[in-house]
């Protein structure tokens, strides 16, 4: 059998919500053994137990523990401190990702980790890092949005900044994971360990810097803009046949321009005065759009982006959760969603998002998300030598929740 990328590297997860979970469950992806600390009073949608979680919190909640393993330990009492710092100790990565310094407050900071496991490698992604005057500040990926500046250039310029949901949560998780696996060769290199302080903030403000340097070198505030680029003409999502279809167009060259005019049949309005070249394209955008939007109208979002991209042209169906799910070829030829078991039986769930990348030498195997509680046997008696009596003393006390 061909072995994981990851086989044999033990993670404990002391994680909540999309960006801690989403960063262990592309380690569980790639193999590692994914332990994570739960309780029962608390659902991993971020909900209580009384119901306070929404439907949708808690299946993504499902989805980002795929393959973990998971325990119930109250490491907030005296005796389930030492089991973490137990199971620590068998572990090669600590992730979490709670308000600085909350981990710290519970004697489970680094200094702490690196007295039971010298090389241990932990990785804290909270908010804003863990210095600085905003360090203590806890928040969820919808405000570190506007914090990074996308809330700013979403949306239209008549109209407030846009609401792009917690953009950062998606972000943050792939900058961990490259920080984690450097960490790795770090270690194996050099036999020590390594505490990696990633902030959220910073990480989303990384896809803004076009328009840092903007700033910087022309003091030009970037500002909303509705679909439209400056350079680009036309650039929008275009109307097309049927209900709410719509497909995408963007044309950069003047080269791109006259071949979008000879597939619209319109080859003569390459050389219009009014639109053959991209300052004046930019200066009749909204007759411009009119006329695409007259020859879209008439044909469907997927001849349109057929046709444009077999001239070179960059276009794309603007695609419902429908055509992801059942139409799109390319999703299906590479095996994306993938029809996964419910949590304790009750059949599957169709279309569950697998992997974001495919590796040639090592398998991808999507597992279906635990029970809360339901490697208890295998972690606390298995890897940590706890008998029966001791397990049913510990479940008595509230210390495996």
């Amino acid at each position: 059998m061909v072995k994981k990328l990851l086989e044999g590297i033990r993670v404990t997860d002391i994680t909540t919500y999309r960006t801690g979970p989403l960063t262990t469950k592309g380690l569980s992806d790639l193999g590692a053994e994914v332990i994570k600390l739960e309780t029962r009073s608390r659902l991993r949608g971020g909900g209580g137990g009384g119901g306070g979680a929404s439907t949708a919190a808690l299946v993504s909640g499902l989805q980002d523990a795929n393959g973990k393993l998971s325990i119930t330990l109250n490491f907030a009492s005296p005796k389930g401190l030492q089991l973490a710092y137990r199971l620590i100790a068998k572990s090669d990565i600590v992730v979490e990702n709670h308000a600085a310094g909350t981990l710290k407050r519970r004697g489970l900071g680094y200094e702490d980790l690196k007295k039971v496991k010298p090389d241990i490698i932990m990785l804290s992604s909270c908010m804003q890092g863990q210095t600085g005057p905003y360090a203590s500040h806890a928040a969820f990926g919808h405000q570190l949005a506007a914090l990074s500046g996308v809330n700013q250039i979403t949306g239209w310029p008549d109209r407030p900044p846009g609401w792009v949901g917690p953009y950062t949560d998606f972000i943050a998780p792939r900058y961990n994971l490259v920080a984690l696996l450097t960490a790795l060769d770090y270690r194996r290199r050099t036999g020590k360990g390594v505490f990696l302080d990633m902030a959220q903030y910073e990480a989303g403000i990384q896809f803004m810097a076009p328009l840092l340097l903007d700033y910087t070198v022309n003091k030009r505030v970037a500002n909303r803009m509705g679909n439209r680029y400056p350079s680009a003409a036309p650039h929008n999502a275009y109307r097309c046949l049927g209900e709410d279809r719509w497909c995408a167009i963007a044309v950069f060259t003047n080269e791109e321009w006259a071949n979008f005019c000879e597939v619209i049949g319109k080859p003569a309005m390459a050389r219009n005065a009014k639109f053959n070249t991209l300052l004046a394209r930019k200066e009749n955008e909204e007759e411009l759009d009119r006329l695409v939007n007259e020859w879209t109208g008439s044909r469907t979002a997927e001849d349109v982006m057929s046709k444009m991209q077999a001239a070179g042209i960059a276009a794309a169906v603007v695609e419902t959760a429908e055509d992801q799910m059942d139409k799109d070829p390319q999703l299906k030829h590479r095996g994306f969603f993938k029809e996964v078991e419910r949590p304790g039986g009750g059949g599957t769930y169709r279309a569950w998002p697998g992997a974001h990348f495919l590796l040639s030498k090592t398998p991808f195997d999507m597992k279906r998300a635990p029970i809360v509680g339901e490697h208890n046997d295998y972690v606390f008696k298995g890897i940590l030598g706890l008998s029966d009596e001791e397990m049913a003393e510990l479940a008595k006390e509230k210390v495996i929740d």
